[in-house]
């Protein structure tokens, strides 16, 4: 699984349990040597030992966690990477971009730059100086980066926009593992929501939208946490959903519950902010099990989810749209399972992982060997 050739991925908060596609990538790597290195440590379930930490939760670590988002840079940071010779290093998000173009620019190792969404959405587009400050630190990061890589199209084209040079960027979907066979056996749930409960992942239009089938009285299960929630489950409470709410989870029981339900639904929308989706994984995962996604038209979300063909798909917002999709999947057997045979087929195709990781690794070995500056 690893070779001689190591590439960095960077993070600077590592590594949130939201995060999984970072891990799942790196991890698969089939000749490259993946090192994880973070400014500060996350308490989740995806930390691990070898993590390699830059600033302990020491009053030492902190004021060198706060000189990096001031400057970019610390002489320790510039060490650690000395010390670890990564032929590549792989930042996610284009503000961890930022964070270490300037080391990485400096001991001649080639910078990749993964985008995700609210890199390019939210925040520049944040009022006053802080989206001054991030659209700044974003060209810088572009003009250092070697390599720019945007998880959608819309991503893609909203980096260029904010001066990425077209050149240097392409749109590369992480991928899903895929099982050989769609998921089986019973089915405990009707709709299964994933995701954070903020508002660009629509989990309040969810919400609203089953309580429009008070006939049906699907059964929902809703996985994650958020500013939201609170406010989600008492609205649920009210409209007399039939909904669970679990939190978070480690992601094999995600996994298992998303396989023991009928439908997923991933009604994502633009926030109020500007805060937008790039590709949602769990649409991905769902597809990987053979379970058909209710989605909107948003992003790259279009990309994995052809509307009939694999999922359906309706506007953003449109909590009665929202509703007749989720009627019609869960009232026609051969609809849904034709959908979600299409969407395990479409995801093996398309987002396998170890298919998008093998690009992955051609990209990095198309880059300019590091080159120490003197």
């Amino acid at each position: 699984m690893s070779g001689d050739r190591v590439a960095v991925i960077w993070r600077s908060c590592l590594l949130p349990g939201s995060e999984t596609f970072i891990r799942n990538q790196a991890d698969a790597l089939p000749t490259w040597r993946p090192v994880y290195l973070g400014a500060v440590r996350v308490a989740s379930p995806l930390a691990r030992d070898t993590d390699v930490v830059l600033c302990p939760d020491t009053p030492r670590g902190r004021r060198e966690w706060l000189q990096l988002r001031l400057t970019g840079g610390t002489p320790r940071l510039r060490r650690l990477l000395a010390r670890l010779r990564p032929d590549v290093v792989h930042a996610h998000f284009g503000g961890d971009g930022w964070l270490v173009s300037r080391t990485a620019t400096q001991l001649g190792i080639p910078l990749v730059i993964t985008l995700h969404g609210l890199d390019v959405t939210r925040q520049p587009a944040a009022p006053g100086p802080r989206g001054v400050r991030h659209r700044r630190n974003l060209r810088t990061a572009f003009d250092r980066a070697a390599l720019i890589l945007a998880v959608s199209g819309p991503i893609r084209d909203r980096a260029v926009e904010l001066g990425a040079d077209p050149a240097k960027v392409r749109v590369h979907h992480i991928g899903v593992p895929v099982p050989a066979e769609p998921a089986s056996g019973p089915k405990s749930w009707d709709v299964i929501f994933v995701g954070r409960f903020v508002e660009k992942k629509g989990v309040d239009d969810l919400v609203e939208a089953v309580g429009l089938l008070p006939d049906l009285r699907p059964r929902v299960l809703l996985i994650g946490t958020g500013p939201l929630h609170e406010r989600v489950r008492a609205r649920a409470e009210r409209l007399g959903v039939d909904a669970t709410f679990l939190g978070a989870l480690p992601p094999a029981e995600v996994l298992r519950h998303v396989a023991e339900s009928r439908v997923l639904a991933a009604p994502s929308r633009t926030a109020p902010d500007g805060d937008t989706e790039g590709l949602p994984t769990t649409i991905l995962e769902a597809g990987s099990l053979g379970v058909p996604v209710v989605s909107t038209y948003h992003s790259g979300i279009p990309e994995a989810i052809i509307h009939e063909a694999n999922g359906l798909l309706g506007p953003e917002g449109d909590r009665p749209a929202l509703a007749a999709n989720i009627r019609r999947l869960l009232t026609d057997h051969a609809l849904r399972d034709r959908l979600g045979h299409e969407a395990h087929h479409r995801v093996q195709a398309h987002f396998d992982l170890p298919k998008q990781t093998r690009t992955l690794e051609s990209l990095y070995t198309s880059l300019p060997l590091p080159h120490p500056l003197r």
